[in-house]
């Protein structure tokens, strides 16, 4: 049984959306062991998933320290790997292949470069959704593929009836009105008249809830609903999953938790300005729709309001 390694640092929206892939490599190397390299935000995270042998960290120091780079190199060798899928197809993950795997070629290093169509330019192949890349990646690498498209995030859930039972929670609505501070394009205004709409206009039927990430506890105060916490901290990923799971409908920015949402397979709606396209980020499904506008700023309360369906 031979070493097959999977490269997947983050973030959270993308690791949600690797999941069809992770599954398909596993499908067609079941006799082989799969190890996933990824950052420290998502470490114990891949640690849960049923499908990995064992979790690599990757600090992700800087490319100038070769004392690090020298210790990561000494821990891949020793696992000798057949095969590197690399899914975060970054300029690191394109450094290490000529750092630290010098003999790597087209059979055992996938990746969108080593991949790419012919007559295709990489910022060409780029302009198709993320789902339809890592796809196209796949079946280029010879992979048969039936979940790449469809992710499954379900396997990241974890047990939560001791939330469930402090907060009373039985049929809510969870809201995402976060985002990083550094893309306040991303961010939907109005999520306070949002919430009395809700409360308004269904009665008080379904409890309105917030889940704020650590860098957000202070902001999450800005907002008429109740905040979901674990003992005064935010969710861990895996609470989050089974928050989200558990809910009547999201709404959210286009922010993780708003892909979270879309792969766990449950009802809801992602709010897409100017940015980018919802197409782009593959993450309209079946149940999981997005609202695109050219300015955020002047989408209503009650357009979005009208597109909550329970």
């Amino acid at each position: 049984m031979s070493n097959i390694l999977i490269i997947k640092h983050g973030s959270l929206g993308d690791i949600a959306q690797a999941s069809g892939a992770i599954q398909d490599i596993y499908e067609n190397n079941k006799d082989h062991k799969l190890y996933i390299m990824t950052s420290k935000p998502y470490f114990d995270l891949y640690k849960k998933n049923p499908l990995i042998t064992d979790v690599i960290l990757d600090k992700r120091l800087s490319r100038f320290n070769l004392i690090y780079l020298y210790l990561l190199m000494r821990k891949i060798k020793k696992l000798k790997f057949i095969k590197v899928f690399d899914l975060q197809n970054s300029s690191r993950t394109s450094f290490y292949k000529k750092v630290l795997f010098p003999n790597s070629n087209y059979n055992s290093w996938s990746s969108s470069v080593t991949t790419l169509p012919l007559n295709t330019t990489k910022e060409e192949f780029d302009k198709l959704s993320v789902l339809e890349r890592f796809d196209h990646q796949l079946k280029t690498s010879g992979l048969n593929t039936k979940h790449t498209l469809k992710p499954n995030f379900g396997w990241s859930c974890s047990d939560i009836s001791e939330i469930n039972s402090k907060f009373k929670l039985g049929k809510y609505i969870i809201l995402f009105p976060f985002c990083s501070p550094h893309l306040n394009l991303k961010k939907w205004p109005h999520y306070n008249e949002l919430i009395k709409l809700i409360k308004d206009e269904l009665k008080n039927e379904y409890k309105v809830v917030i889940a704020p990430g650590p860098n957000e506890l202070q902001e999450a105060q800005n907002f008429n609903a109740e905040c979901i916490l674990d003992k005064g901290k935010a969710l861990k990923i895996p609470q989050l999953s089974s928050l989200i799971k558990s809910s009547s409908f999201v709404v959210a920015n286009d922010t993780g938790p708003a892909h979270m949402s879309a792969h766990l397979g449950v009802k809801g709606i992602a709010l897409f300005g100017s940015h980018t396209t919802a197409y782009k980020v593959s993450i309209e499904r079946e149940k999981f729709k997005a609202i695109q506008v050219s300015d955020l700023n002047k989408l209503s309360a009650r357009k979005v309001f009208e597109k909550i369906i329970l």
